[in-house]
């Protein structure tokens, strides 16, 4: 059996997910906006999941836009937020975000707006003073991912964000790897934007949610017939809603053992760096997310090693599964200072809640032989 430490990417369906969203599949789900009484009962199973949705996220029901997942979510909260602001056409975000919020940047830079990439440490971390001294008077919104989709780093949100709420700047942060391990809610991160994805937390596939608040102007990116209160058209998927409702109510619960999470990945990362000459440990030790554990293997190749590993039935990655297609190396590893060959050296190995320390102890050792039998063929 496959040892899956890959939740980064994917985490499988939850099976209450499944049996939660079978019966509005099964069953033909009226659309919501219909004026009759199978489209009421949608519009009641979709209100209620939108309440479950909004108290996770820390915010009021008309506050959550229900999206196709966390890519539309980050676009919808970078373009829509800066595109409905007239304070100005400055922005500011990191070197580390996500493809979905830094090609959406710079989407918005090829129509006018200027943009600053504020730089990380060597742990893939930004200096609150830095973000500080980007924020000018025509800033219209600081975006920061909350917790790296690569390497784990978590990133001084709160802090950051109140710097640019003393400045009266909107802050979004794309929550999407942190959700089930992390507080992901608007009041707890002291942001205006926040960016799920269901596929991360066990739900449906092509699901996700921006938390907004009220307050903030959002243009929307989808018009048409004006559903969601006008920011994102078309007919709502009241089975997706339904699901993500359940998976992240699920991984609240589940934060409950991060602390015994982050204790497996801790004796993991010691069996790696214990087992495997020339592995590094990268990303931040002290701000890290409790499963995640991301490394460098001096002298071998990334896609070699998943690909062995792969045969020997454990499942990671080499990086970021969103880049899809690309053998370069990381921009993430990059911008932190890891040189361009070892950078193309990265793995990286999620763990859940049900990781257990057989499926680590296994990895360790499988990790072990595949980086001798790489190095056996140079």
């Amino acid at each position: 059996m496959t040892v899956y430490l890959d939740h980064a990417a994917t985490s499988p369906v939850r099976p209450e997910v499944l049996e939660a969203v079978w019966p509005h599949l099964a069953g033909g789900t009226a659309n919501p906006s219909s004026r009759h009484t199978p489209g009421a009962l949608a519009a009641a199973a979709l209100d209620e999941a939108l309440r479950d949705i909004a108290a996770v996220l820390g915010c009021r029901p008309a506050e959550v836009v229900l999206t196709s997942g966390g890519t539309e979510a980050d676009n919808l909260a970078v373009k829509g937020i800066a595109l409905a602001r007239p304070r100005g056409r400055h922005l500011v975000t990191t070197a580390v975000e996500h493809p979905a919020v830094l090609e959406s940047c710079l989407a918005l830079g090829r129509a006018g707006f200027e943009v600053t990439v504020l730089p990380v440490d060597h742990d893939g971390r930004v200096a609150v003073e830095d973000a500080a001294a980007a924020i000018r008077d025509d800033t219209t919104l600081v975006s920061i991912q909350l917790a790296n989709n690569e390497v784990g780093t978590v990133q001084p949100v709160r802090e950051i964000a109140a710097v640019a709420h003393d400045r009266g700047v909107p802050v979004h942060t794309d929550a999407v790897q942190a959700a089930g391990q992390l507080p992901v809610g608007l009041a707890e991160l002291g942001v205006d934007a926040v960016s799920i994805a269901g596929h991360k937390v066990g739900a449906l596939r092509g699901t996700g949610a921006l938390a907004v608040r009220s307050r903030v102007r959002l243009e929307p990116l989808v018009h048409g017939g004006g559903q969601q209160r006008g920011r994102r058209s078309g007919t709502e998927d009241v089975a997706g809603a339904v699901g993500l409702a359940v998976a992240l109510r699920l991984a609240e619960e589940d934060r409950r053992e991060v602390a015994a999470l982050a204790a497996r990945r801790d004796r993991f990362v010691a069996a790696v760096l214990a087992a495997v000459p020339g592995a590094a440990l990268t990303g931040s030790a002290a701000h890290r997310l409790p499963g995640s554990a991301s490394f460098t293997v001096e002298g071998v190749s990334g896609e070699s090693l998943l690909v062995d590993l792969d045969a020997q039935g454990v499942a990671l990655s080499s990086g970021s599964a969103c880049a899809a297609g690309s053998d370069e190396p990381s921009p993430v590893l990059l911008a932190m200072g890891v040189p361009p060959a070892l950078a193309q050296s990265a793995i990286r190995f999620t763990l859940a809640r049900s990781t257990t320390d057989a499926d680590l102890d296994r990895a360790a050792s499988a990790l072990a032989a595949s980086v001798a039998a790489v190095r056996a063929l140079r």
